[in-house]
């Protein structure tokens, strides 16, 4: 094996072992690019190095990012995911699992509004959490749908992930968008059919708000409260989705409708203060900073691997696999779900996936079909234990009765439903592919 590539390798576990001693991932990568581009091909990475990192921060597309981070987070601290879950919560009370499918019905609702998985977690963990426990839900069922349903953010448009993974894949964010518009409803749908099947198979689990407290709300209050909490955010997804999808505006002019419309609402909600505006911007600053400095890091670690003869090794790996094209995707998905146990969606992204996009580039396979199948597959990162950041955040706001080994109980079902959604795309692309064709992206 030539020296470069032996590099190559050394430099991706020179990464991982930084990475489990606790360095921050954009130090990782600068640090392991840097010097291994540097022992391998000398001073002329330092020259290639500007233009990437311009090329970064002047991406049109990407500035969608932080307003839509900003969206997500004036949502989160104008209350109104509470309003959502509270009124949802009460409509759909006489139900068994009702007070669960309101949570689903949210999660759909404030991932479409705003992408940012921990905001939903903690904050339909704070408010839900301990109603459901008392009214005699099942302590499994209860975490694993609220971490469940926070998740969902990672796939229905306007998703942080679908736009990253448009720049990496250099598909538009539009397309993207439309593709995961059916599949995200589908999985989502898939875990209302488990709450349904589970009331009917141990309502003890799930049970039904008792009716002395929903006679407490009137049909005609309920019904104006519906209409008044409920219909704006759907108002502002369709505004920004509408207009992406529809090619009315691009995804960074919808983002600022987003982040717009999210002030307004906080201001009809009678919240917004300058209290509120300040912590969201500091929030939704910290957070842009985080992911840009990943982005612009990635710049020497991508350039060295490239360089060093790492795309080769890629290739004739996968070359060697069985199965043709099938098998080398499920071989990706097998690899994405391993990595999703120990690292952050935004590293498997930035680290991994690269390096095995040339591969299917080069076999012609539709790439809006194999970004919504990694979408799915990183949306799984979330819940897989010990790492599954929506675990840490649901347990950071949990009561102390709750354990660590009961919300990894309660997930575990619906990593499998996830898991079947996921297949069901991979063999049906369709699913993902239809809506894009339909509408001509």
């Amino acid at each position: 094996m030539p020296f470069a590539e032996i590099l190559a390798l050394c430099m991706i576990g020179a990464f991982f072992v930084l990475l489990l001693a606790g360095v921050p991932v954009a130090i990782c990568l600068g640090v392991t690019g840097l010097a291994f581009g540097y022992a391998g091909f000398g001073g002329m990475l330092f020259t290639l190095m500007p233009s990437r990192i311009f090329g970064v921060v002047t991406n049109y597309t990407l500035l969608a990012l932080p307003l839509f981070i900003f969206m997500g987070i004036m949502l989160e601290k104008s209350r109104i995911a509470g309003d959502l879950l509270e009124v949802i919560g009460l409509a759909m009370g006489g139900l068994r699992g009702g007070m669960a499918l309101a949570i689903i019905l949210v999660g759909v609702l404030m991932g479409a509004a705003s992408g940012v998985v921990g905001a939903t977690v903690v904050t339909v963990g704070l408010i839900a959490l301990s109603p459901l426990l008392r009214r005699g839900y099942d302590t499994g069922v209860a975490t694993g749908i609220i971490c469940a349903s926070g998740t969902l953010g990672q796939i229905i448009p306007p998703s942080l992930v679908l736009i990253l993974l448009a720049d990496i894949m250099g598909e538009s964010v539009g397309t993207l968008f439309a593709a995961a518009l059916f599949p995200s409803l589908l999985l989502a749908g898939l875990f209302v059919a488990y709450i349904l099947i589970l009331g009917i198979v141990s309502p003890a689990s799930v049970p039904a708000i008792p009716a002395e407290e929903r006679a407490q709300v009137s049909g005609r209050d309920l019904a104006l409260r519906l209409v008044k909490v409920v219909l704006p955010p759907i108002a502002l997804i369709a505004l920004v989705l509408g207009s992406i999808i529809g090619g009315i505006a691009a995804p960074t002019e919808a983002a600022s409708m987003g982040a717009f419309g999210s002030l307004l609402l906080a201001a009809l909600a009678r919240r917004l203060n300058w209290s509120i505006l300040r912590e969201t911007v500091q929030s939704a600053f910290v957070t842009s900073a985080m992911v840009f400095l990943i982005l612009i890091f990635a710049q020497p670690f991508g350039l060295a691997f490239r360089g060093l003869g790492g795309e080769r090794l890629v290739q004739d790996a996968f070359d060697s696999l069985p199965g043709g094209l099938n098998g080398q995707l499920l071989f990706l998905m097998i690899l994405l779900f391993v990595l999703g146990f120990f690292l952050e969606w935004i590293e498997i992204s930035y680290i991994a996936l690269p390096l095995f996009l040339p591969v299917f580039l080069a076999s012609g396979a539709d790439m809006a079909w194999i970004a919504i199948l990694v979408g799915m597959n990183l949306q799984t990162s979330f819940l897989t234990p010990p790492f599954g950041w929506a675990l840490f955040f649901l347990k950071g706001v949990a009561p102390p009765e709750v354990k660590t080994t009961q919300i990894y109980r309660g997930v575990l079902p619906f990593i499998a439903i996830q898991l079947f959604g996921l297949f069901l795309v991979f063999f049906f692309p369709g699913l993902a592919l239809w809506l894009p064709e339909a509408i001509g992206w």
